[in-house]
């Protein structure tokens, strides 16, 4: 199986720290993306192990190189922190796919690639021969990832597509801010979620199409869309319409299935509530001093506390405003009942339960949020830190020259 899932591998794979896991040694993957969604991919696949070569336009790179302030200054190379945040691991060359020089390049590259990410506009590679259909026919075995707004096929299939227009379009933004009866405006999420969303379901389809392609010796040409996936991640919100047949709306932090689970305001701040389930609402409660409320014919389940939230949320509301946030955090959490704090980001990254994970790490000096998930109890983790644009073309387009087809990878590829 490894044997099929490393065809044409040449032996030289990306070391990794000591300990850390690399599931995916030996997994070469050309990045043809930019921005977030498919160097999010690319980025979780090298922290798995895998090679990672990124093209670049010449001159500036992906455009997020530009997305600054803030910047990160690293032995005189100014970069921006966006770029940080979605391309460590990743060796970078500079090449002009509009020259005959550079789409040849990159058909070399490719025809010795398991992996291609890219994100450009439907039909676009075709022009210089590195669409799906040009490059599996030179490599039978290539994943071919390509990832759109809307997708291969449609009426918006040629549309550029972007994260927030998505997120609103896509439903998202329907159900996100405070009621239209309050006055409220529909919102965005904080981060470009259905990038991320996007990157990871990619990474999954990548990783199906890999154990696949053990037994078949084949590829697959995985058609990653950002609409396909908002829609997806509506989950229960999606279910709430499609069995009922109503609109779901905005209910500010409110849940539309339970009830409390929303945030408080407390006497210096605010506070998340959620009670999962009925013996949670009794113990809390219990924990706010008026017990007899748990069984209260009105709210004792939690199908009634959702037909009847307004006098109920009114009713906590005023026991919330009695304490402070620390007070009712201690208390709840004696009482078994799920709350948290609202941290800004800078107290999140100091929060001992986050330092004690680990998700604050470094890379060749680099500040970044780790990889969050652990394998027998370790994070995987890419060997070396976002790559200036372009650091090591000169070691590619050898490698090219002399007709490797691929460039070893060394131990440790300064960037």
């Amino acid at each position: 199986m490894e044997n099929l899932i490393h065809r044409g591998m040449s032996g030289h794979a990306a070391a990794t720290p000591p300990g850390s896991p690399a599931p995916l040694r030996g997994v070469r993957v050309l990045d043809l993306s930019r921005v977030l969604a498919g160097p999010w991919a690319g980025q979780m696949l090298a922290d798995y192990g895998a090679d990672v070569i990124k093209v670049e336009r010449p001159g500036c790179g992906d455009d997020t190189r530009q997305w600054g302030p803030p910047w990160w200054q690293g032995e005189g190379k100014r970069q921006s922190a966006y770029f940080l945040s979605a391309n460590r691991g990743k060796r970078s060359i500079a090449i002009d796919l509009g020259t005959a020089e550079g789409a040849a390049q990159v058909r070399d590259l490719a025809r010795h690639a398991d992996v291609l990410i890219e994100n450009y506009k439907v039909g676009q590679l075709a022009r210089y021969g590195l669409d799906h259909a040009s490059l599996a026919a030179l490599n039978p075995a290539l994943i071919y990832c390509s990832i759109t707004g809307f997708g291969q096929t449609g009426p918006m299939a040629k549309m550029a597509g972007y994260d927030v227009a998505v997120q609103a379009m896509g439903g998202l933004m329907s159900i996100t801010g405070e009621p239209a009866a309050s006055g409220g405006q529909p919102q965005k999420a904080g981060v470009a979620v259905v990038d991320l969303f996007t990157g990871v379901y990619a990474v999954t389809a990548i990783l199906a199409a890999l154990h696949e392609r053990a037994t078949t010796g084949k590829g697959r040409w995985i058609d990653a869309a950002l609409l396909d996936v908002q829609v997806a991640m509506l989950a229960n919100q999606a279910s709430n319409h499609l069995v009922s047949g109503g609109v779901p709306e905005r209910l500010g932090n409110a849940h539309p299935n339970v009830v409390p689970y929303q945030v408080f305001e407390t006497a210096d701040g605010h506070l998340v509530l959620a009670v999962g389930n009925d013996g949670q609402f009794q113990a809390f409660c219990r924990a706010a001093g008026h017990p007899d409320l748990g069984l209260h014919e009105e709210w004792r389940t939690n199908p009634l506390r959702v037909q009847n939230r307004t006098a109920l949320i009114a009713q906590i509301s005023g026991w919330m405003r009695e304490r402070t946030t620390d007070d009712w955090c201690t208390c709840l959490a004696t009482h078994g009942v799920p709350c948290a704090p609202i941290l800004d980001v800078k107290q999140v990254f100091s929060h001992q339960q986050v330092l004690l994970r680990g998700m604050r790490s470094e890379i060749d000096g680099v500040p970044q949020v780790a990889h969050p998930l652990l394998l027998d109890g370790v994070r995987p983790a890419a060997i070396q830190g976002p790559p200036a644009l372009d650091a090591h073309g000169d070691l590619i387009r050898a490698a090219l020259a002399a007709g490797h087809g691929w460039p070893p990878a060394p131990p440790h590829v300064p960037t």
